[in-house]
Order: C-alpha cells, then structure tokens, then sequence
C-alpha cells in the first residue's frame, strides 16, 4: 500500500507546503521547521482525521485546517521527544536539535505548537477540547517515558505512557473528525475508542521493531524501557517478544471491530487498510507467520 498516493495524504502535504511558503517573514524559523516538516512520515493522524470526517458522512474539506494542526503538533512533539532522548536520526534524517542546536529546534517547535492553535482554533468546542485534551495527554506520557528507565518501571506503567504519549492523539485524530463533521457524541466515542486502541497497538510494534531489528530511520542515545524488556524480566526472549506481538494483534482486532459497526465505504475500507499498513504489515515475516499459526 502506498499511502503518499492517497489524495488525503497529498491535501495534507500540500496544506503544509502553503504553510512553509507563507513564513517568508522569519526566513530562520522557515528554515527549521521546514526541515523537520518536510522530512517525510507517514501523516497517518492527519488521515485519520480526515477519513474519520468521511466515514461520518462528512466533506474532509471543512476538517484540513485541524488535520494539518494534528500533524503540526505531532512533529513538535518529535522534536522535543528526540530533545530529551538525544535522538540523532529522525524519519531517516539529522533530528532537529542536531542539525541546528537545540535552542532552535524548540523554538520551532514552540512555533508549531501555537499555529496548530491558531489552526484549531476555528472549530467547535468539542473539537477544541480533544485536541487540548491530547496534547496535555502527550505532555504527561513523555514525562513517565523519562522515568521508564528505572528498573521498577513495570506493565503498569508501560502502558499508562503509551495511551498518553502516543496512543492519546490517534484517538484525538478520529473524534475530532467525526465532530467537525457534525457527528454525535457516540459515534465520535466509537472512533475515538478506534484511534485509541489503533495507537496503542501502533506503539507495541514500533517496540517490537526496536527490540528485534536495527531501525535506521530512528536512533536515539537514551532508549526507553520497552514492553519486550518488561517481559523479558519473567520470560524468555522468543517469549517476550511472541506475547507483545499478539497483545498488539489483539488491539487490532479491536480497532477493526470498531470499524466494522460502520457502513462499507471507501473511507472505511482505507482506514482499515491504514490499521494493517502501521501493524500488522511492520512486523518482521517470522512474527506474522506466528499471528497465522494462532
């Protein structure tokens, strides 16, 4: 599946290309975030939101300006992430910090955060109020993820930092698209619950890929305590990661039952090809023959 061909994707590339060319006044801070926004990713939040607008029987159009916000303060989040990790490599490229010091690449990010804002700022209540609720919700999961390093930082914990770091704005995403639409508040709950449990599962694989393969597009000099290496304290190796991939098979399953209580659409059909594209298609061949064996 090639998502960079997906017309929801080029909407948002293209928004943010706009947004870039229309910092000619601060040609510094032009530099730097077009660095960081220009550097590739999957924009699958944005999408989200966007499919989640459709699949409520909506016109995405109305949902851009929130769409291209998500994916603004997603990447801000990047920098600061990589900040604190002493991330070097990022979606393949120097992190922010590195190429231009880390007083800038705050700065930029600081920049991106309060034109999501402005960005978001359109929209209704509801709206508003996922979109603030997450990134408080990003804000609280980093600082646990800086104490996962202790050896008493447990399953429990784990997973408190995911739903918040990482799982808190794939389900933002979906219920902001189905409220700016005009969707009630059970059907946004429903795709909310979506995104929640899509992110969740989002996470375990990328620990599972850290944990089993040497990612390129992502090195960091401080890695977080992973799921795997919580395991691993009890069981063995082949154990620990066999148990994480299908505790993250089962939040796919549950993602996709969501999707299921929708009518067949195109949008629907996408999103479910977006749940297997960051799941199920990242895992090594090994670990999916183990999900067909079961």
């Amino acid at each position: 599946m090639n998502i960079e061909q997906w017309d929801e994707y080029r909407q948002i590339t293209d928004a943010m290309n706009e947004m870039i060319s229309d910092m000619d006044d601060s040609p510094q801070m032009k530099n730097v975030v077009g660095h960081i926004c220009r550097s590739g990713g999957k924009k699958v939040r944005p999408i989200i939101l966007l499919l989640a607008s459709r699949i409520c029987g909506g016109d995405s159009d109305n949902s851009i300006n929130a769409a291209l916000a998500i994916e603004l303060i997603h990447s801000a989040s990047l920098i600061h992430d990589d900040i604190l990790d002493e991330g070097v490599i990022r979606r393949g490229v120097e992190s922010a910090h590195k190429k231009f010091g880390p007083a800038a690449a705050m700065l930029a990010g600081d920049y991106m955060i309060s034109k999501s804002i402005e960005l978001i700022s359109i929209y209704s209540t509801p709206v508003v109020r996922e979109f603030g609720r997450a990134g408080m919700a990003m804000a609280e999961g980093e600082t646990i993820d800086i104490k996962s390093t202790s050896e008493d930082f447990a399953e429990m914990n784990y997973f408190d930092c995911i739903d918040k770091k990482t799982a808190s704005l794939f389900a933002a995403s979906a219920a902001m698209g189905a409220y700016i639409v005009g969707a009630d508040e059970r059907t946004a709950s429903k795709l909310k619950d979506y995104g929640e449990k899509l992110g969740r599962a989002y996470q375990i694989v990328d620990d599972i890929l850290e944990y089993t393969e040497n990612v390129d597009d992502k090195r960091s000099e401080n890695e977080s305590i992973s799921i795997l290496q919580i395991y691993r304290r009890a069981i063995p190796h082949e154990s620990a990661v066999e148990k994480a991939t299908l505790l993250a098979m089962e939040n796919v399953r549950m993602a996709k039952d969501i999707l299921e209580e929708f009518e067949p659409s195109d949008s629907r059909s996408k999103l479910m090809e977006v749940t297997d594209h960051i799941t199920t298609e990242m895992l090594p061949k090994t670990l999916k023959n183990t999900i067909r064996s079961r």
